[in-house]
C-alpha cells in the first residue's frame, strides 16, 4: 500500500529546492495570474495514477504521474525568457536524477517508491513572442 501525499510531498520537496523560485506551490496557478516579481515560479499538478496487479492476491503496483509547471518572465528586450527557462529545467532535471550507486530515485522513500523520473516530452513555450517563457515538465513515479 502506497501513502500518495508522502509521495507528492517528497517529490515536491526535491523539485522546489532545485533552483531559487522567486515563488513555489503545490496548487497550479495559471501564468497569467503570476506577476513578473513572483517568477521564476515553480507548481506541481497531480495527474492521477494507473493501478496494476500482477495476479490475483498481489498487491497492486502504482504508477504516480504529476506536473511540473515552470514559468519565468524577462522583460528584457535583448535576453530570450527561454534563456532564463533552459537552467530551470536542468536543476530540475538534476534533482530527479538517478542515483549513481543504485540508478535509480526513490525520492527517499524506499518501501513506497522503485522510481521517479521525468518522462515524456517537455512542453514549452520559449517566450518568443512575448515576455513570458513556461515548460510543463511531465513526472512518472512508480510505486512498490
Amino acid at each position: 500500500m502506497i501513502i500518495r501525499e508522502s509521495i507528492y510531498a517528497a517529490l515536491w520537496a526535491l523539485a522546489a529546492g532545485s533552483a531559487p523560485f522567486a515563488s513555489a506551490n503545490r496548487r497550479l496557478r495559471h501564468w497569467a495570474d503570476v506577476a513578473p516579481s513572483e517568477q521564476p515560479a515553480l507548481f506541481m499538478s497531480e495527474k492521477g495514477g494507473t493501478a496494476v496487479t500482477k495476479a490475483l492476491g498481489a498487491p497492486i503496483a502504482w504508477t504516480l504521474y504529476a506536473d511540473f509547471y515552470v514559468y519565468v518572465h524577462s522583460s528584457d528586450p535583448y535576453l530570450a525568457p527561454a534563456m532564463l527557462l533552459n537552467p530551470l529545467l536542468d536543476a530540475l532535471e538534476a534533482a530527479l536524477a538517478s542515483s549513481p550507486a543504485t540508478g535509480i530515485q526513490n525520492l527517499g522513500l524506499p518501501s513506497m517508491v522503485q522510481h521517479a523520473y521525468i518522462a515524456g516530452k517537455i512542453e514549452t513555450d520559449e517566450g518568443v513572442l512575448c515576455d513570458q517563457a513556461l515548460a510543463i515538465v511531465p513526472v512518472e513515479i512508480l510505486c512498490v
